[in-house]
């Protein structure tokens, strides 16, 4: 399975592309929303982890844009706690939301289930 990380914080994206390959994910990353975009368009992901705050194109507005034309299940992560960021998030066509800071093992639980969503399985 392909992953890509969208995460402008070198630390993070670097840790979760480590966890993530740990877990047998081929993982691609991306350190701002254009490029996030870019590749995100161009090739085919399994799920993507979106950070909301990113340089260059916001999480949420590269969001909006991948879903006029893709599926790809997504994973808001953010700092970003408050009810209506929360909504704005999921109504902006992400699959699951989750705050900064995190336990890896919730990610990848929240990754394994969106990815289990898009592909009509529901149990492991």
């Amino acid at each position: 399975m392909r992953l890509l990380v969208v995460e402008d914080e070198p630390d993070l994206q670097s840790l979760l592309a480590r966890a993530l390959r740990g877990q047998g994910y081929a993982v691609d990353t991306a350190a701002d929303g254009e490029q996030g975009l870019y590749k995100a368009q161009t090739w085919d992901y399994d799920a993507i982890v979106l950070d909301w705050m990113l340089p260059k194109l916001d999480g949420i507005s590269l969001l909006r844009e991948l879903r006029r034309k893709k599926k790809t299940p997504v994973l808001v992560l953010t700092a970003r706690d408050a009810t209506d960021d929360r909504v704005v998030g999921l109504d902006g066509g992400a699959d699951d939301y989750l705050v900064k800071p995190f336990e890896i093992k919730e990610l990848l639980a929240r990754l394994r289930a969106i990815i289990r969503r898009s592909t009509g399985i529901t149990s492991n």
